[in-house]
């Protein structure tokens, strides 16, 4: 059995276990593959750099939409981070999106740089990671202005409105550790309704730490619990959710 983690952040400065460690604990565990996810242009130099000596771990290089507010206009950073796409081991562009349940950034700046990212994930032939929070109506207005966008929503925490939206796109959904401790019914009714060959599985580590190890830093390792919970929740085996989650991912993103 093999899992994939299509998201996470153990390459970052903030994360605060020994990511070595993890990593062996999470083989282990079956969890044989992931990706480390840029954040800002520094962020994902420290992805890349990362990765670039750990065999089965790629890259993404992203600006998140909390910090689009120092990026959106400067066309010197913006070109900087642009520079990162022909680096070894990067195969997507993210996370980028737009998030309004904080509003860190306003959103005219959150809507220039989804758009810069895009272009960019574009013109590199490759996909995009996004995060939508909050945000769905505005980020199909930016989306659907491009045509051939491939991808994946990161953190799917919505419901079949927007799950149906997300499949009309031909785009992946990413599930992760909130299915495990969502008390949301209409959440796990969309989490159950995720047609198979369109899922792919995430830790988002340290955050999101599935039940029952919440308090914790979360770790790779715990994408197994994620997929055994899937697994019941949708009345499928563990080998049936691993098989094609890790299929969707190397198709996704051209691991091997």
């Amino acid at each position: 059995m093999e899992l994939t983690d299509t998201h996470c952040h153990i390459h970052s400065t903030f994360y605060k276990l020994d990511p070595d460690k993890v990593i062996k604990d999470a083989q282990a565990a079956g969890v044989t593959k992931a990706i480390c996810v840029g954040t800002s242009d520094e962020d994902s130099v420290a992805a890349i750099e990362f990765v670039s000596s750990r065999p089965n771990l790629w890259a993404s290089i992203g600006i998140h939409p909390h910090d689009a507010k120092h990026y959106s206009s400067n066309k010197t950073k913006l070109a900087t981070f642009a520079g990162l796409v022909d680096r070894p081991k990067v195969i997507a562009v993210g996370e980028c999106g737009l998030d309004y349940y904080y509003n860190h950034s306003p959103k005219d700046d959150q809507r220039r740089l989804l758009r810069f990212q895009i272009e960019l994930g574009l013109a590199s032939n490759l996909p995009m990671i996004f995060h939508v929070r909050d945000a769905f109506e505005d980020f199909w207005k930016v989306f659907d202005s491009y045509k051939e966008v491939k991808g994946v929503v990161h953190s799917f925490s919505a419901t079949q409105k927007e799950l149906d939206q997300i499949l009309d796109r031909q785009l992946y959904v990413g599930l992760n550790g909130i299915m495990t401790f969502s008390k949301k019914s209409e959440q796990l009714a969309a989490a159950k309704a995720v047609p198979l060959d369109k899922m792919v599985l995430e830790t988002d580590a340290p955050f999101l730490t599935p039940a029952p190890y919440r308090g914790t830093i979360a770790q790779l390792k715990h994408l197994r619990v994620t997929a055994e919970f899937l697994a019941d929740l949708r009345g499928e085996t563990l080998g049936q959710i691993a098989a094609a989650t890790t299929l969707n991912a190397n198709s996704l993103f051209g691991l091997s």
